[in-house]
């Protein structure tokens, strides 16, 4: 029962409704063929209000229109959600349960916050202003796999990869349904099920507690899981440009090392999300890159499109996000680069990527504590 949520309408009604009505229950329109229909919130207290947006919704049962699925909170302007917090994704629609929040500074190249912290540019990159940062918070969330397959032409759902073993064949794991939201795209609501969210790690990570605020508490393994893996988890820097009303957002991540015959070979994952805060429908065409190495070697790369897709940025589904990866023969580097995206009249524009570093750590590469299910991407 995923699809694109129109974030600022709904932030919009709700700090109108917050002021007026407590409660608001959620429900969802679908039918059994799946077909894009409306979603409807209504107040409980008057049981009046009615917002309509399209939404991708899953096959149920002939005869059964509405479902419940929870009561929304209003969003939080200050302060953190906390493990256990059942959320909308407001951009993706997803359903989804915080674990634990991440502490990242935002370098922001559309503006300039008043921060003591600031990245230099790399070596060719475009522009030259100085970038300050400032702390953001991020979450890392499990997602309703029921959700999956709804989002999955939109937002990868095997995005969190991690480097296996060194005796092990295979290249990359990755943990399906694990992401990473920044904080105001957190639509936080609350549920009397005590399995709200359908994920193979829900009931490993989380324990119900009808007592606790919210009523999901952390599991033993969930800690553990979290401390094992930090330096692979961990998001530290986010970078961001917006360039003719399309925002690209770049979360680098460092994987591991792994020795290759005479050198060693560091691994990074890097997360991109594509926005179009405009009204013009456009589409990606083609990536370039320049890929700088500590060791002094400088590589292009240019072809079609991202991960083997050309995906449309349009008001009604303004967003796309993807991860890839890249490998050096050295602990550090930088990458930066455009997008080329086409108009509907034919003609052709550049997007700037954020220019960001790349950097590894002491730690070697992870040793395994990762609860299953696992997809090898080798």
């Amino acid at each position: 029962m995923a699809a694109c949520v129109l974030r600022q309408g709904l932030l919009s009604t709700f700090r109108k409704i917050n002021r007026k009505h407590t409660c608001r229950v959620l429900y969802f329109d679908f039918n059994s063929r799946g077909d894009l229909q409306r979603r409807r919130l209504l107040c409980s207290t008057c049981n009046v209000f009615d917002i309509q947006q399209k939404r991708f919704m899953s096959s149920r049962p002939e005869g059964k229109v509405l479902e419940t699925v929870g009561v929304f909170e209003a969003p939080k302007q200050h302060g953190k959600y906390e493990t256990g917090q059942l959320f909308l994704h407001s951009v993706f629609g997803y359903r989804g349960i915080v674990l634990f929040p991440w502490h990242a500074r935002l370098y922001d190249r559309d503006v300039s916050p008043q921060a003591a912290e600031s990245k230099p540019e790399p070596p060719g990159a475009h522009g030259s202003k100085e970038v300050k940062g400032k702390t953001h918070t991020y979450y890392q969330v499990l997602i309703d796999t029921r959700d999956c397959p709804h989002i999955s032409q939109r937002s990868q759902t095997e995005a969190v990869t991690f480097l296996a073993n060194h005796d092990d064949s295979r290249a990359l794991y990755a943990i399906p349904g694990l992401d990473y939201v920044s904080h105001e795209d957190i639509l936080p609501y609350n549920s009397t099920d005590q399995v709200p969210i359908q994920h193979e790690l829900f009931e490993r990570f989380l324990l119900y507690n009808p007592s606790k605020v919210p009523s999901f508490v952390p599991r033993d393994t969930l800690r553990a899981w979290q401390e094992k893996n930090h330096p692979w988890l961990e998001l530290s820097d986010v970078h961001r440009e917006t360039t003719d009303n399309i925002r690209v957002t770049v979360i680098p991540f460092y994987m591991g090392m792994r020795e290759a015959q005479t050198s060693h070979v560091y691994w990074w994952r890097y997360c991109i999300r594509l926005e179009n805060l405009g009204s013009e429908v456009v589409q990606l065409r083609e990536r370039h890159w320049r890929i700088f190495s500590l060791s002094g070697t400088l590589e292009t790369v240019r072809g079609r499109g991202v991960v083997g897709r050309e995906p449309v940025l349009s008001k009604e589904q303004p967003a796309f996000q993807y991860s890839s990866h890249v490998s050096l023969q050295a602990p550090s580097g930088h990458m930066w680069g455009s997008y080329r995206l086409e108009r509907p009249n034919g003609t052709f524009f550049d997007v700037r990527i954020p220019p960001f570093s790349l950097e590894s750590k002491k730690d070697d590469t992870p040793n395994g504590f990762l609860p299953g299910p696992f997809t090898s991407l080798a």
